[in-house]
């Protein structure tokens, strides 16, 4: 058989390199630092230095620096001669809030002593007439004397959880299952559960309630007789304990208050009481209505 010829391969042409390439290769072999150095050396060969070189430029660098200085120094002196001043006004109105204070517990024990005063007399007087007991029953129920005797103490408390509600009234806004506080509207279903109830005297936080008192709210704060008190609310009610305990508790406000505790987490606590001591109302005013006349009228 005739043999063929071998198979002669043609050398390839080497391709050309890609020009990304080529200018990758140039960036990495000629650092950026180099301009960065001939730029350098082209400053400072035209004089163009960091600081001023004339003297006009000098003076004004250095007449800065004297002014920031200047300013650093005036204020720091004046922080330190206004601490001392700020200090003492400081100690001045405490002192004047210590004074005031004392000035005002002393009116009030004045207070006590002359309504006391009063009501020794008013006794004195009615000795004579024979009706001491009415004038007993009568300061008793109005909150003009002191009493003691029998009866509940009811402590009511915000949620473990509370926090303050908008615009007084938390219940009023959808989340009020996360502020959970007494309101003063609570209060005074408490208080008029327990009158009706069988109460003879009832005190908040040993503030007497009289026939005249008023519960009503300013804020967050709840304020008996314009005296702002604060939780947990302790009511005392003289009566017969146990009764005037189970009568509440099956009464209308009594299970509104259980309400408040079941679905708002309100804290309450009722027990029976064998001696109670309320004090008497800062101030009693007695009104008495008399029978009018008509004059020249036939």
């Amino acid at each position: 058989m005739p043999q063929q010829p071998p198979i002669r391969s043609t050398p390839t042409r080497p391709s050309r390199p890609d020009a990304s390439m080529s200018l990758l290769t140039n960036v990495m072999d000629h650092s950026l630092d180099d301009g960065y150095a001939e730029a350098a050396a082209r400053k400072k060969a035209a004089g163009d230095g960091g600081l001023p070189k004339t003297l006009r430029a000098r003076l004004g660098l250095a007449l800065g620096l004297v002014l920031a200085a200047l300013v650093v120094t005036v204020g720091a002196a004046q922080a330190r001669v206004a601490a001392p001043v700020v200090a003492k006004e400081r100690e001045e109105l405490i002192n004047r809030i210590d004074r005031e204070t004392g000035t005002a517990d002393k009116l009030e024990k004045s207070v006590d002593q002359l309504r006391d005063d009063v009501t020794t007399r008013q006794r004195e007087a009615l000795k004579h007439t024979g009706d001491s007991g009415q004038a007993d029953l009568v300061g008793i129920l109005s909150g003009a004397v002191e009493v003691h005797g029998p009866g509940v103490k009811l402590v009511v408390n915000d949620a473990k959880e509370a926090s303050t509600g908008g615009d007084g009234n938390p219940r009023e806004t959808s989340g009020f299952s996360d502020t959970g506080r007494v309101r003063d509207r609570d209060m005074q279903r408490v208080v008029n559960g327990l009158w009706e109830s069988g109460a003879e005297a009832i005190s908040i936080n040993g503030q007497r309630l009289t026939a005249l008192s008023a519960i009503r709210a300013a804020g967050d704060a709840i304020l008996v007789d314009n005296k702002p008190l604060v939780p947990p609310y302790t009511v005392l009610a003289v009566g017969d304990g146990q009764r005037l305990s189970t009568r509440f508790q099956d009464s209308a406000d009594g299970l509104y208050l259980h309400a408040l505790q079941e679905n708002y987490g309100i804290r309450t606590a009722i027990s029976v009481e064998d001696d109670l001591r309320l004090p008497a109302a800062p101030s009693v005013i007695v009104r008495t209505a008399e029978p009018r006349t008509e004059k020249g009228t036939s």
